[in-house]
């Protein structure tokens, strides 16, 4: 059935393939950040278990919306491991590294959440596709103020 949004086809694909990487990015660092509060230990355990929590339950949710915006716009989400590795910025973790290793590691991943939001704004704002800008805002604000508190953990 034909698409009649207001955002061409041509659009509506682009900012599908941008929302693509931005899903494959979420559940990258959902995952990650569910490892790190499963295996994290020492001296910040609590405060890093629950921080890492409340950060992975957070990522769940958005997978979710980044997935159903996807499909709104007519394409469908990826979903699977191999499709997520092929479309991810995030590197994966070898091993189980040190507490503070964590912390930046998630910095970094916060970081690079927020980067591939904003590399899909000018793509929407052409289109004038006010709900993905709307999505994509509340993604840099929780991204950015995620790598904040990691950080501030550092000192």
């Amino acid at each position: 059935m034909n698409i009649n949004i207001g955002i061409e086809e041509n659009d509506r694909k682009a900012i599908a393939q941008g929302l693509a990487t931005l899903l494959a990015d979420t559940y990258t660092l959902y995952l990650k950040t569910h490892n790190y509060h499963w295996n994290v230990t020492g001296p910040m355990f609590q405060t890093l278990h629950l921080l890492f929590e409340t950060q992975y339950t957070e990522l769940s949710a958005a997978v979710d919306l980044i997935a159903e915006r996807i499909r709104a716009l007519g394409e469908f989400a990826p979903g699977s491991y191999k499709e997520f590795a092929k479309l991810t910025s995030i590197q994966e973790a070898d091993g189980i590294p040190t507490a503070v290793d964590m912390i930046k590691d998630l910095v970094k991943g916060q970081e690079a959440l927020a980067r591939t939001a904003r590399s899909i704004v000018p793509v929407a704002d052409k289109a004038s596709d006010e709900p993905t800008l709307d999505l994509l805002t509340q993604r840099m604000q929780v991204h950015e103020k995620n790598a904040w508190m990691l950080r501030s953990l550092l000192g």
